[in-house]
């Protein structure tokens, strides 16, 4: 047995693939719109790690999606964490759950899919201004 990918439902695929790619840091590894079934799908993985993917997928009719957080997360290693918070805190993404023991930190998708960051290896000394932010919503 080996893991494939996650699928995710996304209700708008530029606003989630600029979250996972430009924000997240993962890449495109292919696409495939389903014209039959109105629908397209797209595999996303960590660079250099296809073993892992998140696969979107976009119904081409608009639906309301709810209860990311019944999804449980995705979860990533990162080789900093604060500067993988700092990159998505820059590019206008909420850190949910700081790292503030500078091993761990949420933040969400556009479609409130929760995403786990964690350092690769041991936790990172405690670092401004991580250490003292409060928690964002949920996670």
């Amino acid at each position: 047995m080996k893991y494939l990918h996650t699928m995710v439902r996304v209700s708008d695929l530029e606003e989630s693939l600029d979250f996972y790619c430009e924000r997240l840091g993962l890449v495109e590894l292919r696409r495939k719109d389903v014209s039959a079934g109105k629908f397209t799908l797209v595999f996303l993985a960590a660079p250099g790690d296809d073993s892992a993917q998140v696969e979107l997928t976009y119904n081409w009719e608009p639906e309301e999606y709810t209860g990311g957080r019944n999804f449980g997360h995705l979860a990533y290693a990162v080789e900093n964490i604060y500067e993988s918070c700092q990159r998505l805190l820059d590019g206008g993404v909420v850190i949910n759950r700081p790292p503030r023991d500078g091993r761990m930190a949420f933040v969400k998708s556009p479609d409130g899919i929760s995403v786990e960051l964690l350092q690769r290896g041991d936790p990172l000394p405690p670092q401004e201004p991580w250490a003292s932010m409060d928690n964002a919503g949920s996670w």
